[in-house]
């Protein structure tokens, strides 16, 4: 029975992997880390085992996080902030034919349920920033930044059924964000205003109520059946 290591699922069964973080919103500077997601699909045998292959790895390298590939299409499919973006980066390193045709299916990951988990991972962050700020006075302006992109982000993808990672012409004003140029309260004003804009975008978002689970469901059963077929050879 196959038995590789975590690194190895990684090295040699990864089918997508991207840059993410600052590099691929557009807001990397001097120094800025190279953060680094992929997917990697772990031969079908190795789920036929007592011990299951791992959901998710950390590293090989540093910054480094890899999905297995149906926790990555579960967790897309609950429109995760962190997996959906993961989806669109405009900074794909590698692709494999399964990974060509998962980056595909993009669409049919993305539903009007990215409401409710862009907004509530906004919220859990904003807990963080004001405990942040009754303890220290200021909040940590790195994480106030993302937090407005991400609101603006699942705005956006509400009122145009896209997702567009890479924060355009935004930049300059994020990062005066970043550097704390910007005072906690007009920060905290504008992240009420796209708090309501994306209750407003929900209302009339083209997106479906739902992700075609179906449509992924078969993807997965096709892949790990190919996967099953190719044992004898990875063996």
């Amino acid at each position: 029975m196959i038995t590789p290591s975590d690194e190895a699922l990684v090295r040699d069964h990864t089918v997508y992997s991207c840059v993410m973080g600052s590099r691929a919103f557009g807001l990397a500077t001097d120094g800025s880390d190279t953060d680094r997601r992929g997917v990697f699909l772990a031969p079908t045998p190795l789920f036929w085992r007592f011990d299951k292959p791992p959901a998710h790895v950390e590293g090989p390298a540093d910054e480094q996080f890899s999905w297995e590939l149906e926790r990555f299409c579960e967790l897309a499919l609950r429109a995760n902030p962190n997996v959906l973006e993961c989806l669109h980066s405009p900074l794909v390193e590698q692709a494999d034919a399964t990974g060509r045709e998962l980056l595909s299916l993009r669409g049919a990951f993305l539903s009007r349920q990215a409401h409710g988990t862009f907004v509530r991972y906004a919220l859990g962050q904003r807990r963080k920033l004001d405990a942040d700020v009754r303890q220290y006075g200021a909040p940590r302006w790195k994480h106030a930044m993302h937090l407005l992109r991400l609101l603006a982000s699942g705005r956006d993808l509400l009122r145009t059924g896209e997702l567009t990672i890479d924060v355009g012409a935004a930049r300059d004003e994020l990062l005066a964000v970043k550097r704390g140029e910007v005072g906690w309260p007009e920060v905290e004003r504008r992240m009420a205003r796209l708090a309501e804009e994306n209750d407003e975008a929900a209302t009339a978002s083209p997106l479906p109520a739902e992700p075609d689970r179906a449509r992924i469901e078969d993807f997965l059963i096709r892949t790990r059946r190919t996967s099953a077929l190719r044992a004898p050879e990875a063996g």
